[in-house]
């Protein structure tokens, strides 16, 4: 007779081939999850949990910061705030060397405030930025790495997608989440314009300055940005001092973002049809995952092998610092291979018991793991962000955008070393919040 933890092997194997097969994640654990449910706990709990599981899941209030914060995003990307941002970065930041390629930065960390998708990020600033720094004489490296490494901001500067997942599948607060990921991201982003600032310095060549801007031209483009500041400031500021709750920041967000989009009149036929589609297909392909994954993690708990691997890996007679190093080293590893919210579902129900035992902070680890996902998206083969920037580019070969993110990958693990070693970047906004 096949042991629980054989049988719970056997069904990550099967899950491994059905994604190969480019079957959709949240049906795939699905079926495997269902499956393998009713062979170790019988037919009728089996039945009973794909009946009562989804509705009751889906029907959670708090899931509703889901549809709001995409359609937030989406109702933003229609409105120029991106162009509006781009402005303003390059008027204060323009002239310096290599000052194209940090307004960008600066410009998807700002989007990446009102967005939570990183290729969304990538994809609206890419539109803008790219033709700017070819007309400016950009190396195409340069370029089109500085706009697949921003993009990956928008999974870590709130709100963003990936916490909101992270902290339903391992029960953390949503609000606690968001509010951990601001710090670490003005981190990342600071770095990626310091390797911008390192990368021209050696190699002038490959970002000239550009004109310096005025003041008052300054001051106007910053002005021009002013909608998207007070957007972030209502939703983040909002759950920081305890007057929303993510969900209602959400909806605040969403609202503030409709009322620009139609004020600009960029709201009306394909954009509102654009909008409302968009927003209906992403929250769908995340509430399946979701289900999906609400499923699965039954199965594997029946298995009991996420405590055995645990137990084993805990075993070890070496500091907990070498077992983080060594899943941060793997989750490197699978993200070359799989897309970030694959990882996510896929690893956290054997992973969080590790990291429990180790005595980590739960908050701090998401940061670290959406960290390494948007490593993920921008490490070969798959890199999702390059394809994304390559699509905007067809004339720039793709072994060019992939040696332009180098720079910026090892930048990301430089913000990772610093965070293992000062928690408190990721942790002093949630552990200061208003209660």
């Amino acid at each position: 007779m096949i042991s629980p933890a054989t049988t719970g092997l056997i069904g990550i194997f099967v899950m491994l081939v059905l994604l190969a097969l480019r079957m959709p994640i949240g049906i795939a654990m699905l079926l495997v999850g269902s499956i393998g449910f009713a062979i170790l706990h019988g037919v009728q709990p089996a039945l009973f949990m794909l009946g009562s599981y989804p509705y009751g899941y889906a029907a959670v209030y708090e899931l509703a910061v889901i549809p709001l914060f995409v359609l937030m995003g989406n109702a933003a990307s229609v409105s120029g705030m991106g162009r509006d941002l781009y402005r303003a970065a390059y008027a204060w930041v323009g002239h310096w060397r290599g000052g194209l390629s940090s307004a960008t930065i600066v410009s998807c960390a700002g989007f990446a405030a009102v967005s939570g998708s990183s290729v969304a990020s990538a994809v609206t600033m890419g539109r803008i930025c790219l033709p700017e720094m070819k007309r400016y004489g950009y190396d195409d490296r340069l370029a089109t790495g500085t706009v697949a490494a921003g993009g990956t901001l928008g999974i870590l500067i709130p709100p963003s997608t990936a916490f909101i997942i992270y902290a339903i599948l391992t029960e953390q607060s949503i609000g606690r989440l968001l509010l951990a990921g601001f710090f670490p991201g003005i981190l990342l982003a600071a770095l990626f314009v310091l390797t911008i600032s390192i990368w021209t310095r050696f190699r002038p060549e490959l970002g000239p300055p550009g004109p310096l801007a005025g003041r008052q031209e300054r001051l106007k483009t910053l002005g021009q940005a002013g909608p998207m500041l007070v957007i972030v400031i209502a939703t983040i500021g909002g759950i920081y001092l305890g007057v929303f709750t993510p969900s209602e920041a959400a909806a605040v967000g969403a609202f503030l973002a409709i009322l620009y989009a139609l004020w600009r009149r960029m709201l009306g036929g394909e954009n509102l049809q654009f909008v409302l589609i968009e927003t209906i297909k992403t929250t769908a392909f995340v509430f399946l995952i979701l289900i999906g994954a609400l499923v699965f993690g039954p199965f594997l708990a029946l298995s009991g092998l996420p405590q055995q691997f645990a137990a084993w890996l805990t075993s070890f007679d070496v500091p907990p610092i070498t077992i983080l190093a060594f899943l941060m080293l793997l989750y490197i590893f699978l993200g070359m291979f799989l897309e970030g919210f694959s990882i996510l579902v896929l690893t956290l129900p054997i992973v969080i018991p590790i990291v429990q035992a180790l005595g980590y902070d739960l908050i701090w680890f998401g940061v670290l793991m959406v960290i390494v996902l948007e490593m993920g998206l921008i490490s070969p083969p798959v890199g999702i962000n390059v394809f994304v920037v390559k699509g905007l580019v067809p004339d720039v070969p793709l072994s060019k955008v992939f040696a332009g993110i180098f720079p910026f990958w090892f930048a990301m693990v430089v913000a990772l070393i610093m965070l293992i070693a000062f928690p408190q970047i990721a942790l002093f906004l949630p552990n200061s919040m208003i209660k």
